[in-house]
């Protein structure tokens, strides 16, 4: 069985306050974005995992899909499996391609072995797997608070619109970048903003808090994401923690002028 892992990109991200846990409160809206890794199962004489396509950092075992495998067996009783990857996402980029990958797994485990678990217990798990992985299980436009993981739909479609992602040779860790920001509460949610406020105005109201820290760090991240408003982008931000940057534009746009930084453009479904 095969599954096409898609990504993401956030909408605004607001870092509201350090949590007991030690993890963060937040605010953002998830949005899909049609590039995808590719993840397969197949019957095994024994529990593996391979990939190909861009080399994935860490050890197998440490994959999130691997863990997907393992979170679901401690509740239901699974054959072996082999799963293999083929990576297409970069890492490092905002985009949430591993966790995308490791929710994936969890649908088609859940298909392939008839388990019969609801949205909600397949968003239960993908939680024990990491925040952005709950995301994944809907695919579908978000408002995630907690630490994203509390999630509730949003009338936004963003269909026809034409986007372009940017990423320099630069990997930003999660950790790193949350060492780079204050948090502070928001009087206007973010919600509030997207549905009240057209795109042709987010420039100014829709803001990633990631981002001042990191464009210190990383001057060029910054200078993307304004490379992206002069090619005529209603909207730019950088996703995530970083280090991609995204433009929506109205109409599909030349891409010489993003070289060599280009990793995707499409129109939005």
């Amino acid at each position: 069985m095969i599954s096409f892992a898609p990504c993401k990109i956030n909408l605004g991200l607001h870092i509201i306050g350090k949590r007991p846990d030690g993890y963060h409160d937040l605010e953002t809206c998830f949005y899909p974005v049609p590039w995808t890794d590719i993840v397969e199962i197949i019957d095994g004489e024994k529990t593996a995992f391979t990939s190909t396509g861009i080399q994935i950092p860490g050890a197998a075992e440490d994959n999130l899909c691997l863990k997907a495998y393992r979170v679901l067996a401690r509740d239901h009783t699974l054959p072996p499996v082999h799963i293999h990857l083929h990576k297409v996402l970069p890492s490092g980029a905002g985009l949430g391609g591993g966790s995308s990958d490791g929710a994936h797994t969890l649908r088609l485990l859940n298909e392939k072995f008839s388990l019969h678990l609801s949205a909600d217990e397949l968003i239960r798990y993908a939680a024990a797997l990491g925040s952005d992985c709950p995301f994944f299980i809907h695919n579908s436009p978000m408002i995630g608070t907690g630490r994203g993981e509390i999630l509730r739909g949003i009338p936004l479609s963003l269909s026809g619109k034409y986007l372009v992602l940017l990423k320099p040779g630069i990997h930003v860790s999660t950790a790193e970048a949350f060492r780079t920001v204050k948090p502070a509460k928001r009087t206007r949610p973010i919600a509030d903003i997207i549905t009240t406020i057209p795109v042709t105005h987010w420039k100014n109201t829709l803001e990633n808090d990631f981002e001042s820290g990191l464009f210190n760090s990383f001057p060029v991240i910054g200078e993307l994401k304004e490379s992206l408003y002069r090619a005529g982008a209603l909207y730019a931000s950088m996703s995530g923690s970083g280090s991609s940057v995204f433009g929506i534009f109205q109409q599909p746009v030349g891409l010489s002028a993003f070289e060599p930084f280009i990793i995707w453009a499409g129109l939005l479904p």
